[in-house]
């Protein structure tokens, strides 16, 4: 039987999403949420392997209460992440940082999770075909159909096609890959590793070494992802067999050494093989066009020092949804698609642009730690200390954006749609003044831009 692809050109979807991830899942549910017509094609079928991840409070509180996950995340029994230790800098003893310190993240959303991406994908996943969305798994997308410099649609493969193809350049744009962060990620998994005294015990653990530095993140009681991130220059490092390169790399950094002299690497199953990342730091030079926008990992990525890449990606499909939903509602004085898609880009490229000034800074290791906290505050232009300006902004929370954490007129512990609510009965936005001159504002419920002037 010959093979057969499908143009999605049917007038019957108002959004056409390529890729399950958590981008690809939050921009699906945020936008069916508002009632459009929504098709999620994923390439592979759930659950499928993901590097594990560390998740910031932002990610969490913010954008799992729009998507109604907070009582899945809860049940799944994820890890507990308080905060951050790193043994990093000029400084010789490792140091602490708490998510609690900023009044951002107050009481219970003072906490992150350290997940398994195949879990808390499944979640998201699970989570947009309850809220109406179409999800087709084993879907590889194979083309973009445009007509008069506009996308309409895409053709892809059903599950018995064997073609492939790549679309992440289709933007008009190229992807630029960092001059700076030119790195190489060596990593595999563990069980029984030591984990940091308590309360501390699920936090990420980050060591630099003369190579470069370690991640070591507990994923549960006994699995452990264990990285070394180095310069590409030391690629000849990992390259031969793997299970001796990082064992060498291992013995380089006594702390991470000392936290897996009594464990196991895991051999068998989806988290058995070492595997290798390179040019991973990126970002396309147009985030959008008309009819196409670019989230997450296909936009932009950075650096996994902070743990920035779920956080990056939700955001970016959390501003992108309010863009589509605008368009899509339309009416009179509703801002128009290039307004709607300048302000998606300009406040994706800003929270892009926060970490990555700060990761410059901080692969200086001639520093301490307070002085990354100054650069935290100067990069923020935060008004608190410097040791909330840094975790504010490793948290997920310098953009000051309303949706990513409670406002102090919402307790913590309301359903998902009481801060809406309260926000109606305030009259105003949390998010009430544009960022750049001619901009837009979040709406109350958070889920489209409107006109500040209108």
């Amino acid at each position: 039987m010959p093979r057969t692809t499908r143009r999605t050109t049917d007038p019957e979807y108002d959004v056409i999403v390529v890729g399950g991830g958590p981008g690809g899942s939050t921009v699906a549910t945020l936008t069916a949420m508002r009632g459009a017509r929504v098709l999620l094609l994923e390439k592979e079928r759930f659950p499928r392997y993901q590097i594990g991840e560390s998740l910031l409070p932002a990610t969490v509180h913010g954008i799992g209460k729009l998507l109604g996950v907070l009582p899945e995340l809860e049940a799944a029994r994820f890890t507990t992440k308080r905060g951050g230790t790193f043994r990093w800098g000029k400084s010789p003893e490792p140091w602490t940082f708490a998510f609690a310190v900023s009044s951002r993240f107050p009481g219970p959303t003072s906490t992150a999770y350290q997940v398994e991406r195949m879990r808390f994908d499944q979640i998201l996943l699970d989570n947009a075909r309850r809220k109406g969305v179409e999800v087709r798994e084993r879907c590889p997308v194979v083309d973009v159909l445009e007509a008069d410099g506009r996308v309409g649609g895409v053709r892809f493969a059903d599950p018995d096609g064997v073609r492939r193809g790549r679309i992440h350049g289709r933007t008009g744009g190229r992807r630029v890959y960092s001059e700076f962060f030119k790195n190489i990620a060596l990593f595999g998994y563990f069980e029984g590793g030591r984990r940091l005294p308590e309360p501390n015990s699920g936090n990420i653990l980050c060591a630099a070494f003369e190579s470069g530095w370690f991640w070591y993140i507990p994923l549960t009681d006994q699995l452990t992802s264990v990285g070394a991130v180095l310069h590409r220059d030391a690629l000849e490092r990992v390259q031969g067999d793997r299970e001796q390169a990082l064992a060498r790399l291992i013995e380089e950094c006594p702390l991470i050494a000392e936290y897996l002299a009594d464990a196991r690497r895991v051999t068998t199953g989806p988290y058995g093989e070492i595997r290798v990342r390179k040019d991973y730091s990126y970002c396309q030079e147009r985030f959008w066009r008309p009819g196409m926008v670019l989230v997450g990992d296909a936009a932009c990525f950075i650096d996994p020092v902070f743990s920035s890449g779920v956080h990056l990606s939700t955001y970016s499909a959390l501003l992108a949804a309010r863009s589509i939903n605008t368009v899509l509602s339309g009416g009179p004085g509703s801002p128009d698609e290039t307004r709607c898609f300048e302000e998606f880009e300009a406040r994706y490229r800003d929270e892009f642009g926060r970490f990555h000034d700060f990761l410059m800074s901080f692969y200086d290791m001639r520093q301490d730690s307070d002085s990354y906290f100054w650069t935290a505050r100067r990069i923020t232009h935060a008004t608190g200390s410097p040791l909330e300006a840094f975790v504010e902004l490793v948290g997920g929370g310098a953009s000051d954006e309303g949706a990513l954490f409670d406002s102090p007129f919402v307790d913590a512990t309301l359903e998902a749609g009481a801060k809406v609510q309260v926000q109606a009965a305030l009259g105003e936005s949390f998010d009430d003044e544009p960022i750049r001159e001619n901009g837009l504002v979040p709406s109350l419920d958070g889920m489209r831009w409107t006109d500040p002037g209108s």
